[in-house]
This record gives C-alpha cells, sequence and structure tokens, in this order.
C-alpha cells in the first residue's frame, strides 16, 4: 500500500508540475498582462525585435478591431430588417425579396 501512496503523490507533483509549466512558460495560456509580460521577458528580445512584435501586434489589433466593427454593423443592419417585417407583418424573407427588386434598375 505505501506504494500506491507514493505512486499518487508522484501523480499529484507531475500534474502540478505540468499545471503550473502550461500557465507560467506559455503566451498563449497568458490571461493577464502581468503574465504575458512575464512570459515575454523571458525570451529576452532584443530592442528592435521588441518594436517588430510591437508593429505586428498593432496591426493584429487594428484587423481585429476592424473585423468586430462590420460584425456590428451588419448585426445593426439584420436587426433593422427583422424590425421591418415585424413592423409590417411580413417575413424576413420577403423584406429582402421587396429590398432586391427596389434596388434593381
Amino acid at each position: 500500500m505505501p506504494s500506491d501512496i507514493n505512486l499518487q503523490q508522484m501523480i499529484s507533483a507531475l500534474d502540478e508540475m505540468d499545471f503550473e509549466k502550461r500557465t507560467n512558460n506559455s503566451l498563449e495560456h497568458a490571461r493577464t498582462q502581468a503574465q504575458m509580460t512575464g512570459y515575454l521577458s523571458s525570451l529576452d528580445y532584443s530592442m528592435k525585435r521588441l518594436q517588430l512584435l510591437q508593429s505586428a501586434v498593432n496591426d493584429m489589433v487594428e484587423k481585429k478591431q476592424s473585423e468586430q466593427i462590420k460584425q456590428e454593423k451588419v448585426q445593426t443592419y439584420k436587426t433593422k430588417i427583422f424590425n421591418l417585417a415585424k413592423q409590417y407583418d411580413i417575413s424576413y424573407a420577403e423584406v429582402l425579396s421587396i429590398m432586391a427588386t427596389l434596388s434593381r434598375p
């Protein structure tokens, strides 16, 4: 029986080490600025590489923000069409059909 307890303790210790390794040594699992900063500091990047990283992150943030704004506008447009359908007591598809007919030259 003592070997079972030791084996269980070893498994628990390995699980804990794996958890700490995943949470402390990976940008993928970082959830706070402090965790991200800690990970990036461990990489020991030069100033030039940090500036390149900053530029890449800024570009990604701009693209994500742009995509989010597009999604919000599409959702707003869909909501307006839905409200029109409700207001005139017709289906969503009928509103789209009427809009398509009106947009033809």
